[in-house]
Parts: structure tokens; sequence; C-alpha cells
């Protein structure tokens, strides 16, 4: 039985999944995979001693770290539109939480998470998640960098023995004092923690893979402990109270506008961070091929409320916020997570830990988790993120992004960078230079910047200086041009070349980027790699417009002007190589079967060979006319082609006529070249052969079902060639069968299969767009 398998973009809307795109396929029990279950003890092991060094640097409840992160996994996980970022309490907003514990008090700011998650709930249902990500890089690098600076300066005092103040500069004018009264025994705790965590992924050879098994966090805080705990070193250990007395969220008390401003404070942090942890994840997944073909890009919506709800459970009872955290994040997906169950997974060892290892947790020093945080404080402040700033030239959208953060506050600095960050924009957009000079007889007009209308005057003066017939070459070099600016550049273009001169607009490279009307293509194709470029009339009424010689010369212009220059170093090479495609690639000579569109192949890829109805005479039966066979023949025998595929579509014209044309009457061109189908049209209509199905389903019609069977009997004909029937008894070449369903704009990857009756000989099956060719047998009815 042959089956055939579509590669699609998307579910279907009819199946449950649609609605639900990470929910697990219908008809199967649930289930967790190993690779979940071993990826979320890898992440609990990080987040547990985090999750307390996050509430210690916070000033909260240690118990309120492991609430957040127990339900950021649990809740976060199942609810959220991110499958494996996985959330908790998030260094990110620790310097938020401690301002508003000391301001407002435990009670009230569990009050305030609670109502940042219902705007986090608000901000999900309208659908705003994506106007985020408008946000500048620089200022979320720098708002990151400014709270890193202000975790590790706070940090610092407790590694060194003190106690913490409560802003970044009372904690500098405190340091010298805390210098000359340390206290020996929670430094040299601190160091160690600190000199592990820098150590132990550095460990070399195989010693080090199997020692990074265990994390680097893990393994300073338990050194830490056994050492405090052996040496019995007078140094303040972890102290969790009851959980009868944990104390949960009350009434927010506190001034009408600064408790706004702190749900305004929290529903930023959380929600950017959340979201851009969420695209960062789904970068890593698409480069880990194994993952990216079981899980789907993040809905930003759904992370946005799943955040949220996470948030209102967590204030409800006693938590610190909840975010998406980078580090348990990048964890999880390379421990080799599949689902959303590994999450869910490390809240629930999370949660256990808490009530049956509550012995041990006490046992832990504080300056340990100190220097923890200390540790991920300073690895906020990224030197990767400030080359990629300084490279494109926002560095001072950065600084002042992170010395507002760490003088005023984390909204007062986040304000001031977004203001930096448009006020350069501005001037970018505004400063443009534009040149003139001649060189060799060939004037230059070159514009450097952004061509908006603000810069229209001065292009102006400068394109009159041109004098009329004259050669010109305008050069722009910019990443936009306004409606203004494209329209006065047009009308010079045009008087210019009017009055017998010629002009030429490239970018600095050389390509032409402005295409004005007067030569612009006779139709608008949104596959066609061109800018600046408008189509003003329908393409039926462009082509009625215009003869089709002009149609042609147009297209010619800009394949060369626009298309060429893209592809003219790779066409190069294969003019010194030769053409060594991997496929010969036979299908109809349909206008609407476009090969390289559908099979995402470019110049050298395929062989092709088109014919009416994409047939294969056998060898010998085309009477003279053996082109097909002579194809076949040079891309099996001289190209070495490791496959050959057989592409039929809907709607074929060539199948309608086998279908519709009655036998004898004279035998033209066309219906001598179609008996080669008759043998399909035999098959079809075969009593002990069901009819094929398609996606589960059986064919619209009479002239689908042929073009699906004429498809399985091209191929059939192909064997017959002792080419190809050579090289496949080898095992070095394979046949496939293809049908693309021009409507749907859906292809169809026919594999070969097996199965008992009654199923039908061919059955053409979905499959997700990941490259896998699991088939699905649909019974015959």
């Amino acid at each position: 039985m042959s089956a055939c398998v579509p590669t699609r973009t998307t579910d279907s809307a009819h199946t449950p999944r649609a609605n639900n795109p990470h929910a697990p396929p219908p008809g199967k029990k649930f289930r967790i995979a190993g690779a979940d279950l071993s990826a979320s003890i890898a992440v609990f092991l990080i987040a547990l001693p985090l999750s307390l060094g996050i509430a210690l640097a916070t000033g909260a409840p240690l118990q309120a770290g492991l609430v957040a992160a127990a339900v950021g996994g649990i809740l976060a996980g199942a609810v959220g539109g991110s499958p494996l970022q996985v959330s908790g309490p998030a260094a990110g907003l620790t310097v938020v939480t401690a301002d508003l514990i000391q301001r407002y008090g435990w009670r009230t700011t569990c009050a305030i998470t609670v109502l940042a998650g219902v705007a986090q709930l608000g901000l999900g249902c309208l659908r705003v998640a994506r106007t985020a990500l408008a946000v500048s890089p620089a200022v979320v690098h720098g708002m990151l960098a400014g709270i890193g600076v202000t975790i590790a300066v706070a940090q610092l005092h407790i590694v060194l023995g003190g106690t913490p103040q409560s802003s970044v500069l009372a904690n500098l004018r405190g340091l010298p004092a805390q210098l000359a009264d340390l206290r020996p025994a929670a430094l040299s705790i601190s160091v160690l923690t600190l000199a592990i965590l820098l150590l132990w992924p550095r460990i070399p050879g195989r010693a080090g893979r199997v020692a990074r098994i265990l994390p680097a966090a893990l393994v300073s805080v338990a050194a830490a402990t056994a050492v405090a705990s052996l040496g019995a070193l007078p140094v303040d250990k972890v102290d969790l109270p009851s959980w009868r007395s944990h104390a949960l969220a009350g009434l927010p008390e506190g001034p009408a506008l600064g408790l706004v401003a702190a749900v305004l404070t929290i529903t930023l942090v959380c929600s950017v961070q959340s979201l851009l942890g969420a695209v960062a994840v789904d970068k890593v997944v698409a480069g880990r091929h194994q993952l990216h073909a079981g899980v789907r890009r993040s809905d930003l919506n759904r992370e946005l409320l799943g955040q949220g709800t996470a948030n209102i459970v967590s204030g409800t009872l006693g938590g610190l916020p909840v975010a998406g955290v980078a580090v348990r994040s990048m964890a999880n997906v390379r421990a080799g997570a599949v689902s959303r169950n590994s999450t869910m997974l490390h809240g629930v060892w999370v949660v256990v830990a808490s009530l049956l290892l509550v012995p041990v947790l006490e046992l832990i020093p504080l300056a340990a988790l100190a220097a923890l945080v200390m540790a991920v404080g300073i690895q906020m402040v990224s030197l990767n993120h400030i080359r990629t700033i300084t490279r494109h030239r926002e560095i001072l959208v950065y600084a002042v992004t992170t010395l507002g953060v760490v003088f005023l506050g984390v909204l007062e600095g986040v304000g001031l960078g977004v203001g930096v960050a448009v006020a350069v924009s501005l001037h970018r957009l505004a400063r443009t230079r534009i040149t003139h000079c001649e060189t060799d007889g060939v004037h230059h007009v070159r514009v450097r910047g952004q061509l908006t209308f603000l810069a229209v005057p001065r292009l102006s003066r400068a394109l009159h200086l041109v004098p009329q017939g004259a050669e010109v070459i305008v050069e722009l070099d910019g990443s936009f041009m306004d409606h203004a600016a494209y329209e006065s550049l047009q009308c010079w273009q045009d008087a210019h070349t009017a009055h017998g001169g010629s002009a030429e607009i490239t970018g600095r490279a050389g390509t032409r980027i402005a295409e004005p009307a007067s030569t612009s293509h006779s139709c608008c194709r949104p596959w066609t790699p061109w800018r600046n470029h408008h189509c003003d009339r329908p393409q039926e009424e462009e082509q009625r417009s215009r003869p089709s010689g002009h149609q042609l010369a147009s297209g010619i212009s800009a394949f060369q002007r626009n298309t060429a220059p893209h592809v003219r170093g790779e066409l190069a090479r294969l003019a010194r190589e030769g053409q060594q495609p991997a496929q010969l690639f036979l299908t109809c000579a349909d206008s609407r079967v476009v090969t390289s569109m559908i099979t995402s192949s470019g110049p050298g890829d395929l062989f092709v060979v088109r014919n009416v109805g994409n047939l294969v005479p056998l060898p010998g039966a085309e009477s003279g006319d053996d082109s097909v066979g002579a194809a076949i023949e040079y891309a099996v025998d001289v190209l070495k082609v490791r496959s050959i595929v057989v592409c039929g579509h809907s709607g074929c014209g060539a199948m309608q006529a086998l279908l519709t044309t009655p036998p004898g009457g004279a035998q033209t061109p066309l219906r001598r070249w179609l008996r080669h189908g008759l043998p399909s049209l035999e098959r079809m209509g075969a009593q002990d052969r069901a009819w094929a199905r398609l996606a589960g389903r059986a064919p619209a019609d009479a002239v689908e079902q042929l073009c699906l069977t004429n498809v399985v009997q091209q191929l059939e004909h192909l064997k017959a060639h002792e080419s190809v029937a050579r090289r496949l008894a080898d095992g070095d070449l394979e046949l496939h069968g293809m049908y693309f369903h021009v409507g749907e704009a859906q292809s169809y990857l026919l594999t070969e299969g097996s199965g008992p009756e009654p199923l039908p000989d061919e059955v053409f099956d979905q499959v997700a767009p990941t490259d896998r060719t699991a088939v699905q047998r649909a019974p015959a009815g």
C-alpha cells in the first residue's frame, strides 16, 4: 500500500488541537516522557537554591520563594503559551519587590502581586502581548543590567557578613565600614560558593562532562552547606518557619497613586521579562531540530494569561511575583524537555521539597545563597549584550536605562530609557547627509541616512545640480524612504529621462531599491524580492492595458535590477562547478504549479521535467519523441540524482480530458500524448482496487481521484526504465510521489507503505510540518 503525506503548516481547523495547539493528540492517554522527567529534576535542582536566594535578597519570608517557584512551575506551565519556559521568582524582580516590602510591608506586597496578575490577564485578553516586543532591546537589557548591579551591590554586604541597606547609594557608602568589620566565616562560605560556581562548568575532559550533570548552583550550595555543618562555622542559616504561620495576602494599604505605580511596575517587569524569555526559548528550540519537531512556537497572549494566573495565585498564597526565568528555561531546553510536563513537574518537586526537606533546607548558610544571587546579578550585566548594543549605536540608551534603574528605580529607569531611545530614533530619522559629485562624466548623488519628507528640500537641491541629459546614479544608503521622498525622486527621474538623461537608483551595494511606476512590474507578487514597490492597479487591468511583449520585457528588467544581484554569486558558482541536483522533479506543465515555490528550492536544486499531465511513458512507447525517457536517463546516469519525484496537481486539464474525451476521432498531438495516461484511467476503474483517500477523506470527484491515481501509476512506469530499475536495485535511488492541491496551497508527499485489505492502495494523509513521515492509515469507504 502507498501512503501520501502532506507538508502542512497548521493543524486542520476541524481537529481538537486547532483551538489548543499545545494539547496532547486526541485519543492518546496522558503520559510523561522520560526526557521531561529528567529535565524537571535538573530544573528543580537549579530552582530550589535560587528561589531561596531571591527571597532572601528581597527581604521576603524564605517560604515565599518556594511558593512562587511551585505556583510558577505548575500554573504558568499548565496555562502559559510557552511550553518549555520555566516560571518562578525572577532575579529581575528582586529590586522592585524589595522596595515594595520596605514601603508597604509583606502582606500589601502580596496584594500588589495579585493586582499585577489581574492586569496581566487583562493585557492577555486584549491580545497586546506582541506590543511589548516593540521596546528597544537596549532598554530591556539596560533594565536587567541595572537590576543586576543593584542585586550584586546589595548581596555583597551579606557575603561580607553584614546587612544590606535600602538603596545602591547607601550600600556603596556603607561598604568601607563593612569591609572593616568582616565576618571571616560568612566570607569563607561565600568565597567557596563563588569559586565552585565559577570553576564547576570549566572542569575539562570526561570528568567535566560527567560533573556537569549536576548544576553548578546546586553543587556550590551543597558544598557550602557541608563545610558549614561539618566545620560548625558560626554563620546564619536558612530559617523556615512553620507553614501554619505563613503570611498570606492582605488588603492593600497605602497611597492610591503609589499602589497604582507599584502594580504597573510589577506588571511591566513581569510581562516584558516573560515575553522576551518566551521568544528566546523559541529561538533555542528552532535551532535544536530534535526539539523543534515536537514543540510549537509560543503563543505570547496565552503566555500573558498564564503569567497573570500564576501571579494571582502566588500573591494570594503569600508568594513572590512570578515571571519567566531565563536560567531555568535554558536549562529545561538543554536537558531535553519535549513538553510542558517538565515545567509542571519541577513545580511538583518544589512542593515536595518544601514539605519534606525542611530540616535539610535549614542547614543552608545564608551567605551561600547571597553569593549565588550575587553571581546571578553579575551575570545580568552581559558583555555580549553590550557589544551588540554598541555595534547598533544604542549604547547611550543602554547606559541611561542602567543608571536610571540603579539610582532612581526600575520604572523611572525604563521611562528614561524609552525617552532616550525615541530621541535617538528621531535624531537618526532627521539626520540625512546628501552629497553630489561627478566622476568620469557620471554624476553621483549620495544619500546617507533615512530619506523622509524632512530631507526632500535638500534632495531636490542636489538633484537639480545634475545637468539635463547627463548620466546619474542616485545611491541611497538607508533602510527607510517615505512617500514624500519617493514621489519627489520618481518625479525627478521621469523628468530627467524625458530630457534624454539616464538615471539609476541604487543602494550602497549597487542594487536597485526604488522602482518608479513607469518601469514597475506588471503586478504585485509577494514572493518577488523588491522593496518600495507600489501596485496601484489590479493584475487583470495591467494585463489588459499592456501588450504581452511589454510584460515580458518588464519582468526581465525587474529580474536584472532586483533579483539578479542576489543570485549572481550562486549562479556563478554553479556555472563554474556545473549542475549537481539532488532530485529529478517531473511535474505538469500547468502554469499554476511553481516548482521552486512549492519545494522552497533554488538554482541547482532540482532537475525539472514538465509535460502535459506529468506523464512518464513506458520505454519504447513515445513513438519517436524520447524527451521524457532521455531526461530520465540523463538525470539518473549522468547527474546521479538521488531521488525522483512525480508531482501531480488538482484540477489537471489532462486528467479532465482523459475522463471526458470519447474514444475515436482525429488523433491530434494532444490526444496521441494523452494515451500514456490511459493506464492510470484503467487503474482507477479496476474493480479490485479501492479508491485513494486524501487526508482521510474521499476525493472530491472523479477528476481528483484520477489525478491521485495518475501519480502512483507514473511511479510504476518509472520502474520500467532500465536506468531507474538498476539504481533502485542498488539501493541508491528513491522514488516519491507528490500531489499539490492548488486551491488549498497544500502539498502531499507520497511514501511507500503496506496494509491489509480492505484498505485502499493509496492513502493520502497529513503530517505536521516537521519533515517527519509518520503515516496514518484511513479505512476505505
